[in-house]
């Protein structure tokens, strides 16, 4: 048995949770966010709790009970604290501005790459170098951060690139001239 989804997920005071059907709907402070669940999986509420059950024991409703489970324990979280990804551009040079909900960024090509930044996500930019993207969706907050991130990788020489806050790039030694004739 899942060991994630045995555990109950609280519900946070402030925080509404329907289940109709197959859907699941979290409404919060910071906003409201929608599920739809498998045919394997059941959610039910018990006081301030939510319990989650498979129907049955094949591999998939396995699988998807601890990720079912996850996914409403993320949902709870995003509507009352949201979820925050920071980027850093490092690079002589390069830099963020925002036009709109435009995110523009110049990141050393002849061009400059340009993302429109999603519903729901909202991306600010405390100094050139620094990128904070911000939202109550989990799924989309990472996926946005990783498309800005793929953008231009961190490279392993000098480093240069878009990189997540806090992330190690290991470095290589360049080509090195060893004297001869």
């Amino acid at each position: 048995m899942s060991r994630v989804g045995k555990q109950p997920v609280k519900v946070t005071q402030g925080v509404k949770l329907n289940v109709a059907g197959n859907q699941v709907t979290v409404e919060g402070p910071k906003g409201k966010l929608n599920l739809s669940l498998r045919p394997e999986v059941a959610v039910e509420v018990k006081g301030s709790d939510v319990q989650v059950t498979r129907k049955n024991d094949s591999k998939f409703a396995r699988a998807m009970h601890g990720t079912v489970r996850a996914l409403i324990s993320n949902m709870i979280h995003g509507v009352t604290k949201g979820f925050q990804k920071n980027l850093d551009i490092q690079g002589v040079g390069w830099q963020g501005k925002m036009q709109g909900r435009k995110l523009v960024l110049q990141l050393g090509f002849c061009h400059t790459v340009d993302f429109d930044v999603p519903e729901g996500v909202t991306c600010t930019i405390p100094h050139p170098q620094r990128l904070e993207i911000t939202g109550i969706d989990k799924q989309a907050v990472g996926e946005f951060a990783a498309r800005v991130r793929a953008s231009r990788k961190p490279e392993p020489y000098k480093g240069k690139g878009v990189r997540y806050d806090g992330e190690r790039v290991v470095r290589k030694a360049g080509k090195s001239f060893v004297g001869g004739k």
